[in-house]
């Protein structure tokens, strides 16, 4: 018998609109799967089919996530959907489709003998420690216009999970997060809630910083090569610590660089 593949838009709102259009194909579920984004070696005897973004129909999927699932269930399901993986949309169907069926809860999310469930779980882990990793590494400097800006270059989608903590820490400046690689933005203006911006055009970091911004970069990078024992050096234990990956854009890592890094 055919099987059915509903081809969505990489996002949240495009798969969650993928799940709703699932239910309404006339066939089984089992028959039934999701594509994040295009395919690239399509199956014989197999259908396959578009699927159209709808704000009105992810809507309702996220009311019954929150309803069966849970607060946390429901915001579990969303940080999976944030990886770049490309089964994540259809590891996060087949455990909705099993969590409207057992009527479980969120203790469905807990059956990691599952491999769905067990690839949402793996999944969901990845871009917690993503998220948590660059709340800890991410480096502001400030322009000569005074904004803080950050660039990071996540492998996940990860922006809208760091923007709470920051806004909470920063509620009074205005500051952005650059997504080098998406050239997605998170623009928070003081006092109001932050939005999210999608670069059209290659944007270029503008070259001035702050007179403060120079100053302190450039003693706290000296500070940070000072206090190092050479004797006591060991470049394993501290990739461990701090992958490479994630050096790019922090300040201590680019000694005598105070140019622009967006586009290297």
């Amino acid at each position: 018998m055919e099987e059915y593949y509903l081809i969505c838009e990489d996002s949240l709102e495009g798969i969650f609109s993928g799940v709703y259009q699932a239910y309404l194909q006339k066939c089984p579920l089992e028959r039934v799967h999701l594509i994040a984004g295009e395919e690239e070696n399509y199956r014989l005897f197999a259908v396959y089919k578009r699927c159209e973004s709808s704000r009105e129909h992810a809507e309702k999927v996220g009311r019954t996530l929150k309803r069966e699932l849970g607060e946390e269930g429901y915001y579990r399901i969303c940080r999976t959907l944030a990886s770049y993986e490309a089964d994540k949309a259809e590891a996060v169907f087949r455990t909705i489709v099993m969590a409207l069926h057992r009527k479980t809860g969120g203790k469905i999310l807990e059956d990691l003998k599952d491999p769905y469930i067990r690839r949402v779980f793996e999944l969901d882990r990845t871009v917690g420690n993503e998220t948590h990793s660059h709340i800890e590494f991410i480096r502001f400097r400030e322009l000569a216009d005074g904004v803080l800006y950050a660039q990071i270059s996540p492998k996940n989608h990860i922006l809208t999970f760091l923007m709470p903590h920051f806004t909470d820490r920063f509620p009074l400046e205005n500051f952005v997060i650059h997504d080098i690689g998406r050239n997605l933005f998170a623009v928070h203006p003081a006092e109001r809630e932050y939005v999210m911006v999608s670069g059209q055009e290659e944007w270029k970091l503008p070259d001035t910083f702050s007179e403060g911004e120079e100053k302190y970069s450039e003693l706290f990078t000296e500070f940070f090569h000072t206090i190092a024992i050479k004797e006591r050096t060991n470049s394993e234990l501290q990739r461990g610590m701090l992958p490479v990956r994630y050096r790019k854009y922090m300040t201590e890592f680019n000694r005598g660089n105070t140019g622009n890094t967006a586009n290297k």
